[in-house]
């Protein structure tokens, strides 16, 4: 390697840069994925734990040292255990990045199916959003893409059936059993109703937003679903996709957006967008 320049009695070539780089680059990644959450204060709590038997093992302090070195020991195990909820929403940020993620790689395999035949009919879905609106119902449905969300789906009641404009405002009916939740779409079919979705902790959600919006930014943090959300308390109708919320969207922006996330359609309008921390 080409010497760059040296520091005291360390030698600086370009690897050790671009390895300074990368380790910057995943801290920071880490933090983002902590931050805001009790999972940065468990990590502090960890290193703290480290740096103290570090210490303790330098002083000589023998009983202490092994007390913190059985604890040091079960370390990973155990930071698994806490952090995996974090664990799974890093390595799905990372995944998102990466060039296999995108379903335009796949296209060109002959393998992959064609779905432009069996595309799901948007036309329910934006005529049931339009109609829960105008009377205020709140509603909350769920695109599942890659994922089939089998987990939240089984918090729910299993009804895998017909998509429907009539059945979408049934299940949303103020007195209907199961509009308190989510439906989730799957398979061109509706899979399950009254399901239970993660609720964001993000700290930069507006206040604006209810809960309805916080389960629909969470599901899409660690998952790639888009989720149409409708307010009971505003009647306004948003898209949440990969923690972003597109908000007061009308019919037409409804169906392009809808159109851009789940077929790859470039939308033709565009309209509001509200950001939260993913």
């Amino acid at each position: 390697m080409t010497l760059l320049f040296t520091i005291g009695f360390l030698d600086i070539d370009w690897l050790d840069v671009v390895d300074v780089l990368l380790v910057t680059i995943l801290l920071y990644q880490l933090y983002k994925v902590l931050t805001g959450s009790v999972a940065l204060k468990i990590f502090v709590g960890f290193l703290s734990i480290y740096l103290l038997y570090l210490v303790v093992k330098a002083l000589g302090m023998e009983l202490l040292t092994i007390i913190l070195g059985q604890f040091m020991g079960v370390g990973v195990l155990a930071a698994i255990i806490l952090f995996q909820q974090e664990i799974r929403r890093f390595l799905l940020m990372i995944g998102k990045t990466t060039a296999f993620d995108n379903d335009k790689f796949f296209k060109g395999f002959p393998w992959r199916k064609n779905d432009n035949g069996n595309r799901l009919n948007l036309t329910p879905f934006i005529e049931a959003a339009k109609s829960l609106a105008g009377k205020n119902t709140g509603a909350l449905i769920v695109f599942a893409l890659s994922s089939e969300l089998k987990m939240y789906a089984e918090s729910g009641d299993l009804i895998d059936a017909v998509i429907s404009k009539r059945l979408l405002l049934s299940i949303f009916n103020k007195n209907s059993p199961l509009h308190d939740g989510a439906v989730i779409i799957a398979d061109g079919r509706i899979k399950a109703a009254r399901c239970i979705l993660p609720v964001t902790d993000s700290k930069d959600v507006p206040a604006s937003m209810g809960l309805r919006h916080r389960a629909a930014i969470g599901l899409t943090e660690v998952t790639d679903s888009v989720v149409l959300v409708v307010s009971e308390e505003t009647g306004q109708i948003s898209l949440v996709r990969n923690g972003q919320v597109f908000r007061n969207l009308a019919a037409a922006d409804l169906r392009s957006r809808l159109n851009h996330f789940l077929f790859d359609i470039e939308p033709k309008v565009h309209t509001e967008k509200s950001v939260s921390a993913a």
